[in-house]
């Protein structure tokens, strides 16, 4: 997406990065019975960034694999994997591809594709850079934050008899580190 406004960030450097896993985290967070919340992530996924010289004209692909989430206990992820919610044998992924990225007072946003259970939904998460540095492997590593909020019933994941335990209400933290690509 091509922006006529122009930002300056400091520490930004522009160039193409490659999500480290070991180092980032996709989180969730649901309430239950409407009075107490459980959190959960998902353990493997893999994507891109690309910082441009115009920060506004940057880009993020990621893709996670579903059977990966994790809440910490055994039975709620196995019931996490079936077809009333994710259903991880006929969508074994869900994906976010960024569409463009604006500035709202002093936040940056993010705003994307998000699809789940084939289900694709625009979503705008808020972003923060949080700068550039060295990793341990002597590779510059960029740092962002971002979060955000979706409905799980506009993307299918129904719950079906549990449907009532679990808010439709879903927020979302990530944190993500990358290492620059040749």
């Amino acid at each position: 997406m091509s922006t006529s406004t122009q930002v300056s960030v400091p520490g930004y450097v522009a160039g193409a990065w490659a999500i480290d896993a070991a180092h980032s985290d996709v989180s969730f967070q649901v309430r239950y019975f409407g009075v107490a919340k459980f959190c959960g992530s998902f353990d493997e996924f893999e994507g891109t960034i690309v910082t441009a010289e115009n920060p506004l004209d940057s880009s993020v692909n990621a893709v996670i694999r579903t059977a990966s989430v994790s809440t910490k206990n055994k039975g709620r992820d196995e019931n996490l994997r079936q077809d009333d919610f994710l259903d991880v044998e006929q969508y074994p992924t869900m994906t976010f591809s960024s569409t463009g990225v604006r500035v709202d007072g002093d936040k940056f946003l993010v705003d994307g594709d998000l699809t789940i259970r084939a289900v694709t939904k625009q979503v705008t998460l808020n972003l923060e850079f949080n700068g550039v540095g060295v990793g341990f492997n002597g590779r510059p590593l960029v740092g962002f934050s971002a979060y955000g909020e979706i409905s799980r019933n506009e993307f299918g994941v129904v719950g079906g008899p549990m449907a009532a335990a679990v808010s439709d209400k879903v927020k979302i933290a990530l944190e993500v580190a990358a290492y620059k690509q040749d």
